[in-house]
């Protein structure tokens, strides 16, 4: 096991890689009965395995991460007379770890909480940090908080029961850390694809306690993103644009599906559009003279081979509606984050005709 910590302005948190949700006892506050909070999926994997508390349960998938979510998760406190001293258990994934956070943040103005990251996206990414918040309408994360959990529970061994596209979702937040700051972590990642899709434990605990130790030391820098932790968001900008646009998608399908009762899956995930988001910003990095086209070649082939998506189906303009309301923006500028190097982010403020002249030569 690895120990990680972030001393934020709330308190001290301790993110733990390779503890298991059995010892999570060790770690709750001592005389109080924690309440759980977790998906359906998590509760019927694991539920055997929870502590004593009561549990409630919310659904699963980007469409419950809502104000209305967070409201029925508020008055079921209120039902279980909950206070001040009250402990919040979040056990799931990035979903589950969000909406937890946000709510024990504003439930009578802030109650103690921790998490069990179920998933692998959730334990490089969602859990660690701080960021807890919802979605509004059709836009991402726009109402949060910063808000550090008292501690992370990495379980490697939760992974297994992940579908194999969970998977790839996860390693493109892995790969994006390589990207930004550390060349020998993409080095591992580029010889070990295979260990890594495979969930082979050794590696998937380095590339865990290595993304953890890049995004824990950042957010202790610069833990309200004023600075240093916009590089974190590097593949963000279009990627959320483009998960905004396959959730609408997938809606659609959907539709079609219940009217047909047929009809394949749509493949999505934050991971798959931080994915396009990054082979984008590689493209922008390569037209500014930043990198080479052997390193836009290097990525490609790298998010390919871990089964992530590298070539975008939306047209120019659809990516520039959905990208134009980014939470990031300043007016009409945003910042946005490039490549200055393989292993090296730079975080420049330009403007949305930037942006927009660049997504144009491309994607029309």
């Amino acid at each position: 096991m690895e120990r990680f910590q972030v001393n934020g302005q709330q308190g001290l948190s301790s993110i733990h890689v390779g503890e298991s949700l059995s010892n999570i006892g060790s770690y709750l506050p001592r005389g109080v009965t924690p309440i759980i909070i977790t998906d359906e999926n998590i509760k019927n994997l694991y539920g055997n395995k929870f502590p004593q508390g009561p549990v409630l349960t919310i659904g699963t998938g980007e469409k419950i991460k809502t104000l209305a979510t967070v409201e029925n998760l508020l008055r079921e406190l209120i039902r279980l007379s909950c206070d001040r001293s009250s402990f919040i258990l979040g056990i799931g994934g990035g979903i589950v770890t969000d909406i937890v956070g946000f709510v024990a943040s504003i439930f009578l103005r802030g109650v103690r909480f921790g998490f069990v990251s179920t998933s692998l996206l959730s334990q490089v990414d969602a859990s660690v940090g701080g960021k807890n918040g919802v979605n509004l309408d059709s836009f991402k994360n726009m109402v949060g908080v910063f808000n550090q959990p008292e501690f992370v529970i990495c379980d490697i061994d939760l992974l297994t029961t992940l579908p194999k596209a969970e998977i790839s979702n996860g390693l493109a937040e892995i790969v994006k850390h390589g990207l930004i700051c550390d060349t020998d972590m993409l080095d591992f990642i580029e010889k070990n694809r295979q260990k890594a899709l495979d969930l082979d434990h050794d590696t998937i605990f380095r590339l865990v306690a290595d993304s953890v130790a890049i995004k824990s030391r950042v957010v202790q820098q610069d833990e309200k993103e004023s600075g240093e932790r916009r590089k974190l968001n590097f593949g963000h900008t279009i990627g959320h644009a483009v998960e905004k646009l396959n959730q609408v998608k997938l809606n659609q399908v959907k539709l079609n599906q219940e009217k047909s009762n047929q009809g394949k899956p749509v493949l999505t995930g934050h991971g798959r559009a931080v994915s396009l988001g990054m082979v984008a910003a590689a493209m922008f990095s390569q037209k500014k003279g930043m990198i080479s086209q052997e390193d836009v070649t290097r990525i490609t082939t790298l998010l390919k081979g871990l089964n992530l998506p590298v070539e975008l189906d939306y047209k120019a303009d659809q990516i520039i509606e959905a990208a134009s309301r980014d939470k990031k923006k300043q007016g009409s500028s945003l910042y946005y984050v490039f490549l200055e190097a393989v292993g090296k982010a730079r975080v420049e403020k330009i403007g949305f005709d930037e942006m927009n002249d660049f997504i144009r030569s491309v994607f029309e």
